[in-house]
């Protein structure tokens, strides 16, 4: 497909403003402290549409339709566990995060534990995020690809570039501001494709609500041997149900928002404890409806090829094509000019937004926890400010390589895999944060063996998952509940440690 020149205008003028907007910024950009939190001086309202940016990214915009085309709603239960979530964290977690001068998540780690248990933390927070980003990216490239017509390869290499020159140059202003102009683009290209979908359909929405409750695709069902099924709502670890699902939701959400420095980091870069507060429930409130409203577009999408048929909807449902390809197709295919270059902004917008924050906290994190702390702590703030861009560059290299990798790997949908992956990567953390914030008991020691014992049972998982132990030893529940029962394992064996063997107790801070 050839872009028109009116979409070309379109995406011309949105990245123009977006580098605009980042050479703005780059002036201000004289210290660390400026480049990672902006001086600490936002408004609540900004941090809160960040906030949502950069939880929404293109698994929100790509994957949550993908989902929805070719299942149901079940995955989107764990999201409706976000207030709650954020109730706690506000009242108690938050409190401790911003104490004193933060800047990352995994001061706290040190001074309630020690430095071995900061730097796990960090590490842990890095992996994570190379993975995460990789994986965002990959999802652009999927509309880059069908929209310009070269390689993938191009395509991950090109757009991974485009964001890596605009973070680095912009710090965290750059990715606060235009985190807020790219949740805007976003919720404004998901409503075009919705409302051409309602003026095309013979029975408009209310033939959508029709057909979607005639096939069970607003249910909360799970994809099993080529059709739909409800799930349960008891409580069980061999198979997703409606219960599991919202406790997945809960630990994820506390997670996010107690150990997750693209979060903090935004915490701490609000004027106040009251506004960074007040971005929290922003974030909730915009950011809930919008995951509704994308899970709700795939279904919407379902029901116009429905009406429609095309052979790329079909292989989508049998399964030999990627679901996440069902919004690109249908951009490219049914959207008229203009709408389809505001529709790619805001595709790009949603990687953007992710991508930027990510990238920028690790950066944070790098220097902050790792390298200031432990490698160079003379330096001047120049110098630190200098390595922070460098450290962008190679988090750029890693994500452009792992979107490459995720390219040639078969998964069902990436919301589903993204999903697994959080939950292997989480390393019980959440687990080690509750200790720390609501116990004085537990020291480093404790800690680093219920650090151990959650990693082998990550490898445990891993090489089963995989098929590379006996059949004797698989495991017997749902990877879904891999980061849920990782907690668990590290709870129990650190809480119980220091009960048993109460070593030196550090003051909780």
């Amino acid at each position: 497909m050839n872009l028109s020149v009116l979409d070309a205008v379109v995406l011309t003028t949105y990245f123009g403003l977006l580098f605009a907007m980042g050479l703005y910024f780059a002036t201000k950009n004289n210290s660390t402290e400026e480049y990672f939190l902006g001086g600490r001086r936002f408004e609540g309202w900004v941090v809160g549409l960040s906030l949502v940016g950069t939880s929404i990214s293109s698994i929100t915009f790509l994957a949550y339709p993908g989902d929805a085309f070719k299942t149901a709603w079940l995955r989107f239960l764990p999201n409706l566990m976000l207030p709650l979530a954020i109730i706690v964290a506000a009242y108690y977690f938050l409190p401790r995060l911003r104490r004193g001068d933060s800047v990352t998540a995994y001061e706290f780690l040190e001074t309630r534990f020690g430095p071995s248990i900061r730097i796990y933390g960090a590490c842990a927070f890095i992996v994570a995020q190379i993975v995460r980003v990789s994986l965002i990216l990959y999802l652009i490239s999927l509309v880059l690809q069908q929209v310009t017509g070269l390689s993938e390869y191009w395509c991950i290499v090109g757009a991974g570039a485009i964001v890596v020159i605009y973070t680095i140059i912009g710090g965290i202003d750059a990715v606060i501001w235009t985190d807020v102009i790219q949740t805007i683009v976003l919720l404004f290209g998901g409503i075009a494709c919705l409302w051409v979908i309602i003026a095309v359909l013979p029975g408009g929405f209310s033939q959508i609500i029709e057909v979607a409750n005639q096939d069970g695709k607003l249910a909360f069902a799970e994809f099993a041997n080529g059709e739909l099924s409800d799930v349960s709502w008891h409580f069980s670890l061999s198979e997703k149900t409606a219960t599991m699902m919202l406790l997945i939701g809960l630990i994820s959400w506390l997670t996010e928002y107690s150990s997750n420095q693209n979060t903090v980091q935004r915490f701490n870069a609000a004027k106040s404890e009251a506004e960074a507060r007040k971005a929290m429930y922003i974030c909730a409130a915009v950011s809930l409806p919008t995951w509704a409203f994308f899970m709700f577009l795939g279904t919407a999408l379902y029901v116009f090829f429905d009406s429609f048929p095309a052979t790329a909807a079909t292989e989508i449902l049998e399964g030999t094509r990627k679901a996440e390809e069902i919004l690109p197709y249908f951009i490219i295919h049914h959207l008229p000019d203009g709408l389809v270059g505001l529709v790619l902004a805001a595709a790009l917008a949603a990687a953007m937004s992710s991508l930027d924050s990510s990238i920028n906290s690790i950066s944070t994190v790098s220097i902050s926890d790792l390298y200031r702390r432990h490698i160079n702590k003379q330096a001047n703030d120049v110098h630190y400010l200098r390595v922070a861009r460098g450290v962008g560059i190679v988090v750029g290299a890693l994500m452009i390589m792992g979107a490459i990798l995720l390219n040639v790997t078969e998964t069902n949908t990436l919301q589903d895999t993204a999903t697994i992956l959080t939950s292997l990567l989480a390393g019980g953390l959440l687990s080690i944060y509750a200790i720390g914030f609501f116990s004085e008991r537990g020291d480093a020691r404790h800690v680093i063996v219920g650090i151990a014992s959650t990693i082998m049972f990550t490898l445990w998982t891993i090489l089963s998952s995989r098929g590379l132990l006996p059949e004797v030893l698989t495991y017997p529940f749902d990877l879904y509940y891999t980061g849920l029962i990782g907690n668990i394992v590290m709870f129990v064996i650190t809480f119980g440690l220091s009960l048993l063997y109460p070593f030196k107790q550090m003051t909780t801070t």
